[in-house]
C-alpha cells in the first residue's frame, strides 16, 4: 500500500509566494529572487510531505501563477499577439508567462491579457488556453522536467503532475470558427510525448495524468480521443507508470471508458462521489491499482478515520493492500496550509479541522491503521480522531433552533418581488432619475498600504476604534468626492472597512468563523481566507447600513448599498458537511435579507447582492443543475425580495460561462445585472442576447484583473458590439469587477476613460436617433 496526494498549496506560509511576485512585478525585486522562493517552496513542500510520510510526492504542482498557463507555456500554445512581448522579454520566459496572464503594457505594446475562468466548481481561477485550426505546438519551456529534476536532487521520490492532453484541450477555447479543439489532439500528442521521454530519461517511475474531464459529460468525440491518445501513450512508453486522477465527481457512465485506458493506476474521489466504489470495484481491470482520495482536499473538517478505514477495507479485501494507494481527494491546492499556524482559534472548533498539512498526517495515518498497526503513538491518534468526531456531531455551538425555525417557514411570497420588471422600472426611473449608459463600479475601490495599515494597527490595538473610523471616513469622503468630480451616475462608498467581500460578513455572522493564516489562492497572486462554517447561521446585528448610510450623506448622487450574496458566502467559505448545502444558504439568504430591508429603511435606492459564484456552484454533471439552480436561484431571492418596487437591486457575475444557465440568471429577477465580458470582447454578451434578457445588463468594459489601462476608444468599441446585441436603453457601463487589487494610478486612468467612453457612447446614440427620425 502506498500513500500519495494530488497536489500541494504553492503559496507558502504566510502567502510568500504572493508577496514574491507582486514585488517583482513592482520592480522592487529580481528575477532571480523570484525564481529562489520559488524553489524554496518547492523544497519546503517537499520536505513536508517526506517528513509525513508520503510515498510519492508530486512535483510540477508548484506554479508562479497558474498551472494550467503552466501547460500553455510549456507546450507553446503562445497566442500570436505576444509575439512582440517573447521578443521583449526574450531573456525571461517568466516576463512572457506573466504578460500572458496579466497583459502587458509598456515598451509601446499594449496588449490584453489571456481570458480567465472558474477551475470546475471551485473558487481558484485558470488561464483558458487559446485554440486555432491547424494550430502548431512545439515544447516552448522545460519546467515539468526541470522541477522533476529539482525534486531528484532533493531526495524526493517524485511523481511528475501533468494536466492530461483531453482534459487540458477541452479546458481551452476555440479563437476561431470551423474546427473542433479536439481535432488538435495528434498534433499536440509529439509535445506531450517528447515531455514524457525526458522525464523517462531522468528515472522518473510514476507519472500523474489530471483528467478531471473523465468526471463529467463527455461527447462521443471526447471519449474516442481519450482512448487515442493513451493508447499512443503506452505504446511509446511500455515500462513507465500512469496513474490516471480524477476528481470533483464520479466516473458514472465514463466508467467503462477509463477502465479501457492503459494505465497501472486509477485515482478516484470517495469524497464528492462516494456511491462509485462498488461499479469501480466490480469493474476494474485485473492489476490495476485504485488510489481512493478519502481524505478531502477541498474542505476543512477532519477526516472520519472510522468512515474512511471501513472503505479501505472494502478495497484491500477485494484488490489486496499492494493494489491499494490512499490519497487526498484532489490537489491541497484547495486548502489552507497549516492549521498550526492558527493560534487564536476557539479551541473546541480548531479540534474538528485539519489544513493542507494535517491532511498529509490523515493519509498517512490512514495507511498505518489499514495495516492493523501496532504502534501505541497511532491508535492514540485513532482514539482522538474519534473524540473530535463524536464532539462535533454533539457540541451546542453548532444548533439554534430559532434560525431552524425560521427556515422551516419560509414560503412562496419571500421569494418573489410584488410586481414584474416592467412595472418596477417605471418606478426607479422616476427615483432614480439616471441617463443613458448609466456609469457605476462594482463596489470596492483600490486598498492602499495605508488602509491596509490602519487595518493591522486597529487589529492589534495600536489605534483606537474612534481613531480607526475616523481615518476610513476621511478615505471613504475622498473617494465619494473624486467619483463625483469625475461624473459617475452612481457612487459606491469604496469598502475600505472590509477586508475581502466574504470575510467581511463571515465575520459579522453568527456561526460562522475565521482563520488568520488560513489563505488559499483565488488566481495569481490573489490569496483569500474562506470563512468556516460550522454551525447555524444568522445575523445579530446589521452589518453595512452605517458605512452606507455615511457615504449617501456625503452626496445628492445616489451610492449604492454592496452586499455579498447567499450563494456567493456558501461557495467561497468551508462549509460545514452535516447539512445540505441547500439549507445553510437559506439560513445564509435570511440574514442577507434583513440587511437588504435595513439598507432600505436607511434611505438606500440602489442595493447590489453579489452573486459571482452562481455558475461555479454548479453541478458538474447536467443531471445534478436542476435541483442545485432550484435552491441557488430561490436563495438569491429570498435574500432580494424583501424591497419595494422603487428600490434597485443590482447582482454582479463574473468569470463565469452563462449560456446554459441563462434561463435561471432571468429567473434571479435582478433589476440590473453587472457581468464580465472585457476579456472576450463582449462574448459572453451573446448569451443574454440570444435569450433576450429582458431585465437591465452592466457588460463589463475593462479587465480589472490586469494593471493594463485600456483606452476610452477600446471601451467605445465594446459598448457599441453591446449595443449591437442590448437595447441601449437598458445597457449599463462598468468595469469587469471590484476595483480593490488595483492601484489608483491605474484605477483613475481607467474610470475617467469609462466615463469618457459612456458620453461618447450616448452622444453618437442620440445622434444616430436623431438622424433615424429625421
Amino acid at each position: 500500500m502506498q500513500t500519495h496526494i494530488l497536489g500541494y498549496p504553492r503559496i507558502g506560509s504566510n502567502r510568500k509566494l504572493k508577496k514574491a511576485c507582486e514585488q517583482y512585478w513592482s520592480g522592487k525585486t529580481s528575477l532571480q529572487e523570484l525564481l529562489e522562493t520559488g524553489r524554496n517552496i518547492c523544497q519546503e513542500n517537499w520536505k513536508t510531505q517526506q517528513e509525513a510520510g508520503i510515498d510519492l510526492i508530486p512535483c510540477n504542482d508548484f506554479s508562479y501563477y497558474d498551472q494550467v498557463l503552466d501547460m500553455t507555456l510549456t507546450v507553446g500554445a503562445i497566442p500570436k499577439r505576444y509575439n512582440e512581448v517573447a521578443l521583449k522579454t526574450s531573456n525571461s520566459e517568466l516576463d512572457l508567462y506573466f504578460a500572458m496572464a496579466r497583459g502587458y503594457q509598456k515598451d509601446n505594446l499594449n496588449i490584453t491579457a489571456m481570458e480567465m475562468t472558474k477551475w470546475f466548481d471551485t473558487n481558484y481561477h485558470y488561464i483558458v488556453p487559446e485554440f486555432y485550426k491547424d494550430q502548431e505546438f512545439k515544447l516552448f519551456s522545460n519546467k515539468i522536467v526541470n522541477e522533476f529534476v529539482g525534486a531528484k536532487q532533493a531526495g524526493i521520490n517524485a511523481k511528475p503532475v501533468i494536466i492530461g492532453l483531453v482534459s487540458y484541450l477541452l479546458l481551452g477555447k476555440e479563437k476561431e470558427k470551423g474546427f473542433d479543439k479536439l481535432d488538435l489532439a495528434p498534433k499536440l500528442l509529439p509535445v506531450y510525448i517528447e515531455i514524457l521521454q525526458e522525464l523517462q530519461t531522468q528515472g522518473a517511475e510514476w507519472i500523474q495524468f489530471d483528467e478531471p474531464f473523465l468526471a463529467l459529460d463527455l461527447s462521443e468525440k471526447a471519449k474516442e480521443t481519450y482512448q487515442f491518445i493513451y493508447n499512443e501513450i503506452r505504446k511509446k512508453f511500455p515500462k513507465l507508470k500512469f496513474i490516471v486522477a480524477t476528481y470533483f465527481e464520479g466516473l458514472k457512465d465514463n466508467l467503462s471508458l477509463a477502465n479501457t485506458l492503459l494505465i497501472d493506476a486509477l485515482h478516484i474521489d470517495l469524497v464528492r462521489c462516494e456511491e462509485q466504489l462498488d461499479d469501480v470495484l466490480n469493474t476494474l481491470p485485473k492489476n490495476r491499482i485504485l488510489s481512493l482520495g478519502v481524505v478531502d482536499g477541498r474542505n476543512i473538517w477532519k477526516n472520519d478515520f472510522e468512515k474512511s478505514l471501513q472503505l479501505i477495507k472494502k478495497v484491500t479485501d477485494k484488490l489486496g493492500s499492494e493494489k491499494t494507494f490512499i490519497a487526498s481527494s484532489c490537489s491541497l491546492l484547495h486548502s489552507p496550509c497549516d492549521l498550526d499556524l492558527e493560534i487564536s482559534l476557539d479551541t473546541d472548533i480548531k479540534q474538528w479541522l485539519s489544513f493542507a498539512k494535517q491532511k498529509l498526517t490523515e493519509v498517512s495515518l490512514l495507511k498505518e491503521l489499514s495495516e492493523n498497526t501496532s504502534d501505541e503513538n497511532i491508535l492514540n491518534a485513532y482514539e482522538e480522531n474519534k473524540k473530535a468526531i463524536a464532539n462535533r456531531k454533539s457540541s451546542a455551538l453548532i444548533h439554534h433552533n430559532d434560525v431552524k425555525l425560521r427556515v422551516d417557514s419560509i414560503n412562496e411570497t419571500d421569494s418573489r418581488r410584488k410586481n414584474s420588471f416592467l412595472i418596477r422600472k417605471e418606478a426607479q426611473e422616476k427615483v432614480l432619475n439616471l441617463p443613458l449608459f448609466p456609469t457605476t463600479t462594482i463596489g470596492s475601490f483600490p486598498q492602499t498600504k495605508e488602509v491596509r495599515s490602519w487595518r493591522a494597527q486597529f487589529k492589534k490595538g495600536i489605534l483606537s476604534s474612534e481613531d480607526y473610523k475616523y481615518l476610513l471616513k476621511e478615505e471613504t469622503q475622498k473617494t465619494i468626492q473624486w467619483q463625483e468630480k469625475i461624473g459617475l451616475d452612481v457612487l459606491v462608498h469604496g469598502e475600505y472597512e472590509r477586508n475581502d467581500m466574504v470575510e467581511y460578513f463571515g465575520e459579522q455572522l453568527a456561526g460562522v468563523t475565521f482563520t488568520k493564516k488560513g489563505w488559499v489562492q483565488s488566481y495569481g497572486s490573489r490569496c483569500v481566507k474562506p470563512p468556516i462554517i460550522y454551525g447555524d447561521v444568522y445575523r445579530p446585528h446589521p452589518m453595512t447600513v452605517y458605512w452606507s448610510q455615511y457615504a449617501q450623506s456625503l452626496t445628492d448622487k445616489w451610492v449604492k448599498g454592496m452586499l455579498t450574496g447567499p450563494v456567493t458566502i456558501l461557495q467561497w467559505s468551508f462549509v460545514r458537511d452535516d447539512q445540505p448545502r441547500s439549507i445553510t444558504c437559506q439560513q445564509i439568504a435570511l440574514a442577507i435579507r434583513d440587511e437588504v430591508r435595513d439598507l432600505e429603511n436607511a434611505g438606500i435606492r440602489i442595493i447590489q447582492i453579489d452573486e459571482p459564484a452562481i455558475r461555479e456552484g454548479l453541478p458538474l454533471r447536467k443531471s445534478g443543475w436542476n435541483d442545485y439552480l432550484k435552491w441557488a436561484i430561490e436563495a438569491f431571492k429570498i435574500s432580494s425580495c424583501g424591497v419595494n418596487d422603487a428600490t434597485q437591486i443590482h447582482t454582479h457575475m463574473c468569470y463565469s460561462e452563462f449560456n446554459d444557465i441563462i434561463q435561471s440568471i432571468a429567473e434571479m429577477d435582478a433589476d440590473v445585472i453587472t457581468i464580465e465580458c472585457s476579456r472576450s470582447q463582449m462574448e459572453l454578451l451573446n448569451a443574454f442576447a440570444d435569450f433576450k434578457y429582458p431585465n437591465e445588463i452592466g457588460p463589463g468594459v475593462y479587465d480589472i484583473h490586469s494593471p493594463r489601462v485600456p483606452s476610452k476608444e477600446e471601451m467605445v468599441e465594446l459598448l457599441q458590439k453591446a449595443q449591437k446585441v442590448i437595447p441601449a436603453s437598458r445597457l449599463w457601463v462598468n468595469p469587469d469587477c471590484g476595483l480593490k487589487t488595483r492601484h489608483w494610478d491605474e484605477t483613475e486612468k481607467a474610470l475617467i476613460a469609462m466615463v469618457s467612453a459612456s458620453k461618447e457612447a450616448s452622444l453618437s446614440y442620440n445622434a444616430n436617433t436623431l438622424e433615424t427620425v429625421n
